[in-house]
Formats: C-alpha cells, structure tokens, sequence
C-alpha cells in the first residue's frame, strides 16, 4: 500500500503561492513548474484558490503536486478539497480546523512551533505538522525537535532558501515550504516569470545536488 506521503517526499519542495489575483497565480505556478518545482501550495490569500487550483490540476494531472494553503476555515478545506487539492495547510493547529481538514481525507500539514503545539498536532493525527515559522529557528531547531518527536513527520516553511536546503534536510526535514525566495512576491506582481523560473531552478537543482 503506497504511503499517503510518497508524493510529498518525493516532490521535496512546496512553492508557497500568494499572488493578487487568478490569472497572476497560474502564470507563476507554470513558471515554477518550468524551473522543476512541481509542488504548488496555492494560498487562500490569493483570490479564487480553488479555481487557481482546479485549473492546474486539469493542466497538469499527476505531474505536478496542487494543494491549498493557508486554510483557516472549514468551509476553504472544503472547497479546495472539491476543488482537487491533493493536500490541505493552515498556518497553525486548531482542534475544531485540523478535524474539518481530516475529515476531506486529503493529507493535512498544519502548523506548530513549540514542542507543546506539536504534540498538540500529532495527538489531532495531522499527517505533516509544519514548523513555521522555521526561519526563527533553523535547520538546527529543526534537530532538536527530533529528539522529543523522532517519528514525527515535520516541513519547515519561512527560512527555506537553496543554500540552506541541504541542512534542512539533514535535520530531518520531509519536504520544506518555500515563500519568498521562490514564488517572490514582487516579481509575481511585475509577471516576472523569467525570474521565478531561475529562483525554481535554483531550488530544484539545490534538491537534486541534497538528494545526490
């Protein structure tokens, strides 16, 4: 039986979108993918997720890894759920989101930073609890975490860049979120898709050079 996180693992890296508008949102995705990211977190911080998210799917299938992020409602579980997404994220773990997003049956990612609120989303049964954000702590708090939770399945998200992948790995990373050093904000507002394509490339070949 194929583990519910084959497809997180072997993808790596989660592209963190947030862009202002659909139409902005797919045209950075597809940059991304170019570059050889082909996890895409499409944020309800951008307008019509589940659209942006249904639209790439079609586009893409298997291909690529379409899920939604900053889930902070039920009802957006739902929707991005309906919508096809393959994994659900909240920034962080409330007990009565975590089960709304359990209950899709999609795989959820939610959000901790201290041992207490990892334990917290581990005892809720989350499938990956996301340590965000990580650029507080680095790849080295990422460690510690290991010795208290060494079965935990744990994506650092904020902090991630292609110079510091590999340590986030080592520390015992399953796949990591990256914002803006990947899908840049600024340069999604200025459809700057020559850039966002290069930050992919440097992200995809730094995963490959870790996995080497």
């Amino acid at each position: 039986m194929p583990d519910r996180l084959d497809r997180a693992r072997t993808t790596g890296i989660l592209a963190v979108l947030r862009a202002p508008s659909p139409e902005l949102a797919l045209e950075a995705s597809e940059a991304i993918i170019r570059g050889g990211v082909t996890g895409i977190e499409v944020t309800f911080s951008t307008p019509d997720a589940p659209a942006v998210i249904r639209e790439l799917i079609t586009r893409h299938g298997d291909a690529a890894y379409v899920g939604a992020g900053t889930v902070t409602t039920a009802a957006q579980a739902e929707q991005a759920a309906d919508a096809g997404a393959e994994f659900l994220v909240s920034p962080g773990t409330l007990p009565h989101l975590t089960r709304s997003m359990l209950d899709t049956g999609r795989v959820v990612m939610t959000g901790a930073m201290t041992p207490t609120e990892v334990m917290g989303a581990l005892e809720l049964g989350v499938d990956v609890v996301k340590i965000f954000p990580a650029s507080l702590g680095g790849p080295s708090y990422l460690g510690a975490l290991r010795g208290p939770f060494p079965d935990a399945t744990l994506m650092p998200t904020g902090g991630v860049n292609p110079d510091n992948l590999a340590a986030w790995f080592a520390a015992g990373a399953v796949a990591v979120g990256a914002g803006g050093d990947l899908a840049n904000g600024a340069s999604i507002k200025n459809a700057d898709w020559t850039d966002i394509e290069q930050r992919a490339a440097r992200f995809a070949a730094a995963l490959t050079a870790t996995r080497e």
